[in-house]
């Protein structure tokens, strides 16, 4: 795979960049010898990679659909057109919102070493599934006409189930790193989940586009199974939830929580503290437009380039024969920068960067109002990509941490993923009705309504009210910062 390892080494060049950024940043006077940092790398490392590869097995849906909408079902339409792909993705999305109600309880008690387990053992097992359903609905195999005649509801289930399992991921990185980081180096930690959430982009769209054109649709969902557990087993080996199981010296992290040395409160009382938090629910209205507005550029640019590329010729773009490697280079520059001015410049406070990356959302959501028809729309998508993801590590992967505190972040950071998630479920609801219907002709070349420019319209349109709404609320944490508890007599 020359292409992809050209692109992977892009990548490789990029992340040494970073690296020496970070390095010879001044110190945020949080101290730690030489073998407990050497230790933290090798903890958060395979465990970031496990979460790179969950994402890989979670997008790798939209992969799938450039085969899918071009294969016919029975009555003659795309297998999967695009409001057929909204209703499985809006249901996988659905799953994912609601599952901290599970989920982050489980983590916080069962620890977060647990959770990356359960999550890649489940996500690599509905992968194979929808592997083995591919192969069935391309070779004509054992369940074909079930599966050809009920497709979406099919594979709305296998989906919604892979997605069950990927929301312990975040959870779980979360939980995990939350011992590992003091307050005040958590934004340098924001900007590794950024680079972990841009990897996983990378390994979706980047190397699966390349599977999907060297190997197959069924090894667009065997590739990351295979990774996943791999990376199952390195993890269950390596991966430790605190510094003191790894034998090192715990910490006092100086978060939420730090001081409260009391028993730990059942989920329900802490679900209750967390949703009279005011800080915890605007972030999670953040995240909310978050989830919208990312995957709303991730999922839907593309398609929007192939369908109607006889009008606007986006297909031969260097921005849509990259994207993977674009998206993952402007979510790795997002993060980074988000991270490290959050640390040295407005004192480890999350509000002031997620407004003004906000403020970058709504200006790059008005101009793709007026300039989505011309060949400015790829990078101006990928910039607006680069804000929201540096929105995303800041406050999921790290005010969740530092307002939920390292006893509770697991149903923190449940609850704000899950409002991301949320979003996405409104955004995929929304598309699949605003959106132009694709149709097939009798070679399977995609015509109709899809193909008209014009009819996409309401793509970006749903942007500005999101990024608006987002800005707002972003701007009521300009000055949050966590209190730590004081230790109990």
């Amino acid at each position: 795979m020359p292409l992809f390892l050209t692109q992977f080494g892009y990548i490789l060049i990029l992340l040494a960049i970073v690296a020496v950024i970070i390095y010879f940043m001044p110190s945020v006077n949080v101290v730690h010898s030489a073998a407990y940092k050497r230790r933290r790398i090798f903890n958060w490392l395979p465990l970031g990679l496990t979460y790179a590869f969950l994402y890989m097995g979670r997008y790798n849906l939209k992969i799938s659909k450039f085969a899918f909408e071009e294969i016919q079902g029975l009555d003659g339409s795309p297998l999967m057109g695009n409001a057929d792909f909204g209703l499985i993705f809006m249901w996988g999305t659905v799953v994912y919102g609601f599952s901290f109600l599970i989920n982050g309880p489980l983590t916080d008690r069962m620890g977060g070493r647990f959770s990356i387990l359960t999550g890649s053992a489940g996500a690599l097992v509905m992968n194979g599934l929808m592997g083995l359903a591919s192969m069935s609905l391309l070779k004509h195999g054992p369940g074909y006409n079930f599966l050809a005649t009920n497709f979406v509801p099919v594979f709305s289930v296998l989906y919604a189930i892979n997605m069950y399992f990927q929301s312990f991921g975040a959870v779980a990185i979360v939980k995990v790193n939350a011992p590992w980081f003091h307050v005040r180096e958590r934004g340098v930690f924001g900007a590794i989940f950024g680079v972990l959430i841009s990897l996983g982009i990378f390994f979706a769209y980047g190397l699966g586009d390349i599977i999907l054109k060297s190997m197959g649709l069924v090894w667009v969902f065997f590739m990351p199974a295979l990774l996943l557990a791999l990376f199952w087993v390195i993890d269950f080996f390596i991966v430790r939830n605190t510094p003191g199981d790894a034998g090192l010296m715990d910490f006092n992290t100086g978060d939420a929580s730090s001081g409260d040395d009391s028993p730990q409160l059942g989920a329900m009382k802490v679900f209750k503290l967390m949703l009279r938090n005011p800080i915890i629910l605007t972030i999670a209205g953040v995240e909310f437009c978050s989830g919208f507005l990312r995957q709303a550029i991730m999922q839907w640019f593309r398609t929007f380039a192939k369908q109607t590329d006889l009008l606007l010729g986006l297909k031969s773009s260097f921005v849509y024969e990259n994207w993977g490697l674009l998206l993952c280079a402007a979510g790795i520059t997002g993060g980074v920068v988000a991270g490290l001015i959050s640390d040295h410049m407005f004192q480890s406070r999350r509000g002031p960067v997620a407004g003004f990356l906000y403020g970058v959302m709504l200006a790059g959501s008005v101009l793709l109002v007026f300039t989505y028809q011309t060949p400015m729309v790829g990078w101006l998508v990928l910039i607006m990509s680069m804000a929201v993801i540096g929105v995303h590590g800041m406050l999921s992967g790290t005010a969740s941490m530092d307002f939920g505190g390292t006893k509770n972040v697991g149903i923190a950071v449940g609850i704000i993923d899950g409002f991301v998630y949320l979003g996405t479920a409104v955004m995929s609801l929304t598309y699949s009705i605003v959106l132009p219907q694709e149709q097939l002709d009798s070679a399977g070349k995609i015509i109709g309504a899809a193909t008209d420019p014009n009819n996409w319209r309401p793509w970006p349109l749903a942007m500005v009210a999101i990024s608006l709404l987002g800005l707002v609320l972003a701007s009521r944490l300009w000055n949050a910062k966590p209190k730590p508890k004081p230790k109990s007599a």
